[in-house]
């Protein structure tokens, strides 16, 4: 059941792929509560997707960019805006990728150019879509940006790879371009550090299901799923979080401040 939270309100959702991706579960949560988008993810990515079902469904148009381009950012700004009919409210960045996690190359073992384009990728591009919203001054006031990020960016998990110092990178870029975007144009920017979750990049992680697994046991309310994480995201695209920015928001069934389980106990 819809609260209509989002009545009135239009976003850019990035990085849906499939049902089990938690940018496709938010988009559809955002129709649900009233809100209109566009979607975008990567041409090759559209290709490995099932983003025009997601379109279909929402009643949303697909622009393709690559956000790494500074210049399909500006093009994907400029033609949201036109779309919707105007200034855009909310944002979901959801886009991660490691090539040393895809090309199984250890931490201890990165080739440095795959370091470069999982860090462009996962990271700075989060920069470069802030960039282009500003310098266009495209969002409303009290809009809201968000990116989703885990807690390998603070605590290590020696299989999350190189992706832990993206994270952590993006969630630098949060605190610093919210200050701007803060002070300046009235908008919000967080991050939302998620429970692992079974979607198709998160099952690209070395020993995933007993990762999942052993967080379960960790969390006293059990980990977040998709669906949770996409009511959650909602939340920060209201109104009625006006006031929540430059904050990386742990969403984890209280995995963060966890220091042992009993059934953790009981396992060893």
């Amino acid at each position: 059941m819809g609260y209509n939270l989002l009545k009135g309100k239009r976003g850019i959702i990035f990085g849906a792929l499939d049902e089990n991706s938690i940018a496709w579960k938010t988009a559809q949560t955002v129709h649900d509560e009233g809100g209109i988008f566009v979607l975008t993810n990567a041409p090759i990515a559209m290709r490995m997707g099932q983003i025009d079902e997601l379109a279909k469904k929402t009643g949303s148009q697909i622009i393709p960019a690559d956000a790494t381009s500074v210049e399909d950012l500006d093009n994907l700004v400029e033609k949201a805006v036109e779309i919707l009919g105007g200034k855009i409210d909310f944002v979901l960045h959801s886009i991660g990728m490691s090539v040393n996690v895809r090309k199984g190359r250890a931490y201890t073992d990165e080739k440095y150019d795959f370091t470069a384009k999982g860090w462009d990728v996962s990271a700075l591009s989060f920069h470069k879509v802030m960039q282009s919203l500003y310098k266009a001054d495209a969002m409303n006031e009290w809009g809201s940006i968000v990116a989703l990020t885990y807690m390998a960016a603070q605590r290590t998990f020696p299989d999350y790879n190189d992706m832990a110092d993206n994270k952590a990178y993006l969630e630098s870029v949060a605190r610093s371009f919210g200050y701007f975007f803060g002070k300046e144009k009235k908008v919000r920017v967080n991050t939302i550090s998620q429970s692992p979750t079974a979607t198709t990049a998160g099952q690209g992680v070395k020993g995933f299901d007993g990762f999942i697994s052993y967080a379960e046991k960790m969390s006293p309310l059990g980990n977040a799923t998709a669906q949770d994480c996409a009511d959650y995201t909602v939340t920060l695209f209201s109104d009625l979080t006006r006031k929540v920015t430059m904050q990386n928001l742990f969403h984890d069934g209280g995995f963060s401040n966890t220091g042992v389980s009993q059934e953790v106990i009981e396992k060893f």
